[in-house]
């Protein structure tokens, strides 16, 4: 919870020496005299935090079943809704709706969207069909997140091989 706490610090020192560079000119400036305290403020405090949350990393224990009713619950799928819908044609917007009204219903039911039937979908709107459950699947809603830095396998084993590399070029500093 500090190092969490802490993050705020360091914010506020990227603000404010984003604040003290905007606007200069491309030469010295005496404005430039206010950049050294947050900078020193930031590094100071993150020096703080490592020690700490690399203990907690250390002794972290990842359960996975926990995480993913975690994520059940946050509807981080209806995004993925709406999107199966644009790929059959319907606007964006109407799709947006469309998957609005069914996190609604679900909220009010305690349910989550892969718990309805394809009935309740099918009211929201009718182009819903039975490949939908694939769709809203959360692996399937992951793995589609490919982009650079993304959440999928490849995406993350990516990231991994990066840092390894990034780490064993530096073992020597």
């Amino acid at each position: 919870e500090l190092v969490r706490g802490k993050t705020g610090r360091v914010y506020g020192s990227l603000v404010s020496l984003l604040t003290t560079m905007k606007s200069l000119p491309l030469a010295y400036n005496k404005d430039m005299q206010e950049d050294k305290e947050p900078v020193f403020d930031a590094v100071d405090t993150v020096k703080q935090c490592l020690p700490v949350f690399t203990a907690m990393l250390e002794t972290m224990r990842v359960l996975p079943e926990n995480m993913l009713a975690a994520a059940k619950k946050g509807f981080i799928n209806a995004t993925d809704c709406a999107d199966y819908l644009t790929k059959k044609g319907v606007p964006f917007r109407d799709a947006y709706k469309a998957v609005g009204q069914l996190v609604y219903a679900c909220t009010a039911a305690g349910k989550t969207l892969e718990e309805l039937t394809l009935e309740e979908l099918q009211a929201a709107h009718p182009l819903f069909e039975a490949d939908v459950y694939e769709a809203i699947d959360l692996h399937t809603c992951v793995s589609q997140r490919n982009s650079y830095g993304g959440p999928s396998v490849a995406g993350t084993t990516k990231q991994l091989e990066l840092i390894n590399t990034f780490l064993k070029e530096r073992e020597g500093d």
